[in-house]
C-alpha cells in the first residue's frame, strides 16, 4: 500500500490544516475550494527535499533545517492523515523553471535512491510541469504549497 499525496495551495496555514479531516481531502473542501494536484507516493519530505536541492542548487541538509520543512499543520487520524507545509523556497523555484528546465531536474530527480531506480523521468517531469502550474497559481494569490497525507 502507498500514500496518497494531495499537493494544494492555501492561504494559511489554518486554512491548509482544515483539511485534515475532510472526507476526500482537499479537493473535496468547499469552503474554499483548494486546487490540488494529486502525486501518489511522492511524498513531502524526503523526495520534495531532494528536488529542491536539485532545482535551486541547495545542499539537501540546508534543506531539511528550514523551519517549513515537513511541518505539520495538521495531524489525524493517528498519523495517518496529515497536512504538511513546502518550503516556501520550493515552490518559488517551480514558478520560476522553464518546462525543459523541469524535464532535466526530472531525469536527475527519477536517478536518486528515494525512487529506487523505479521512477520514469517522463511521469516526473509531468508531476513537476503540474506543480509548477499550482505554485504559479498559488503565488498569483499569496498563497502557500502544502500536502495533504493519507498513510
Amino acid at each position: 500500500m502507498g500514500i496518497l499525496c494531495d499537493y494544494f495551495s492555501a492561504p494559511t496555514d489554518e486554512a491548509a490544516a482544515a483539511v485534515a479531516d475532510v472526507l476526500g481531502g482537499p479537493r473535496a473542501a468547499t469552503d474554499p475550494g483548494f486546487e490540488v494536484v494529486e502525486l501518489k507516493g511522492i511524498e513531502p519530505t524526503v523526495q520534495l527535499g531532494t528536488l529542491e536541492a536539485l532545482l535551486t542548487g541547495v545542499d539537501y541538509d540546508v534543506v531539511t533545517r528550514n523551519p517549513r520543512w515537513g511541518k505539520a499543520a495538521a495531524v489525524s487520524d493517528d498519523g495517518e492523515l496529515l497536512v504538511i507545509s513546502l518550503t516556501d523556497e520550493l515552490p518559488v523555484a517551480l514558478a520560476a523553471a522553464s518546462e525543459s528546465r523541469l524535464r532535466e531536474v526530472a531525469a536527475s530527480w527519477s536517478e536518486t535512491e528515494e525512487f529506487g531506480g523505479h521512477a520514469d523521468p517522463s511521469i516526473l517531469a509531468e508531476a513537476l510541469i503540474e506543480l509548477a502550474g499550482l505554485a504559479r497559481r498559488a503565488a498569483a494569490r499569496d498563497e502557500r504549497i502544502y500536502c495533504r497525507v493519507c498513510v
